[in-house]
């Protein structure tokens, strides 16, 4: 049954990367901006959009994974990511991964929620994570070692991947997503809320079709007036190109996280990749596992976009 208010009720941690438990050292301030996504659905590309926001002439105080760190990533220092946001004097902005029976649920705090089609969001995590530095390795290996798990690295190939994201989850509640967690109930975690008027849904396909569009519908939500001389070098900087080239700026730890560093994060950018590379067993099972997860409503949004 759906409460009628978002409650937190399971705990995300004993996991290699996500430890929900880190919510616990944050003091919500009135105002602040919390974006969220499952994985690989945008988040980067929106944290640099409300980057451009706050800051639109260009000129951040940060890089932007500085200015709106992601909380709940188990590995940085948590008493460093605290102290940072604690500094902060500007309105803040801060990243999370957590579905939102997972977090904390804030009446006057601005929730921006990034969609994006599965098929898709899997297909940038191959990418992601075939793709570690060999310390990021090492790191969430020794963490999932210590809680008696194992986080595998090096699949054979993507459809190896692809067989356990699509049939189990790291946590026992969840039916898809391994080895992290789930795409689909993270959507419908939120998308039962989507009436609240703190919570703004964004959807990938229509970000990439209109960016103009978008980023005025998220500047009225977050109440930002747009200076209209500035709106030219905002679209420019959160352009693929532009954020592609500039990435040291906005996420300066990529190139300890990843071989090849923001050029491997930052990799296409567009959507229907799995188009080809998916087979038609697969797409099936791609299929049964959103009906299994989704209401069908929520399942249109994650696929078309739109509205909401």
């Amino acid at each position: 049954m759906i409460q009628n208010h978002p409650q937190k009720t399971r705990e995300y941690n004993c996991h290699p990367i996500i430890d929900g438990t880190r919510w616990g050292a944050y003091n919500h301030r009135p105002d602040d901006i919390i974006i969220t996504t499952s994985y690989k659905a945008g988040t980067t590309w929106m944290q640099t959009i409300v980057a451009n926001l706050l800051y639109q002439d260009g000129n951040f105080p940060a890089p932007v994974s500085v200015m709106a760190p992601w909380l709940d990533m188990g590995l940085p220092p948590l008493d460093e990511v605290a102290a940072g946001l604690e500094a902060q004097t500007n309105r803040r902005f801060i990243k999370t991964h957590l579905p939102l029976d997972g977090i904390p649920f804030f009446d006057t705090a601005k929730y921006i929620y990034v969609g994006r089609d599965g098929r898709d969001v899997f297909m940038s995590m191959w990418n992601h994570h075939s793709g570690y530095s060999d310390d990021l390795k090492a790191a969430t290996g020794d963490i999932a070692e210590a809680v008696g798990r194992h986080f595998p690295h090096d699949y054979a190939d993507i459809h190896a991947l692809y067989a356990d994201w699509i049939s189990h989850s790291w946590y026992d509640w969840e039916a898809d997503g391994f080895p992290y967690w789930s795409h689909f109930s993270h959507v419908q975690s939120w998308w039962d809320y989507r009436h609240l008027d703190n919570i703004h849904f964004v959807h990938f396909a229509d970000l990439l079709a209109d960016p103009e569009k978008a980023i005025r519908a998220i500047a009225g939500f977050l109440n930002i007036q747009i200076e209209e001389s500035l709106l030219p070098g905002v679209l420019d900087r959160i352009s693929f190109g532009s954020m592609k080239k500039n990435f040291t700026n906005i996420m300066p730890e990529a190139a300890d996280i990843w071989q090849g560093g923001g050029n491997r994060f930052m990799n296409k950018g567009t959507n229907g990749r799995w188009r080809g590379v998916l087979t038609e067993t697969e797409l099936a099972q791609y299929d049964a596992a959103a009906s299994k997860a989704l209401t069908p409503d929520a399942a249109r949004w994650l696929e078309h976009g739109g509205a909401v």
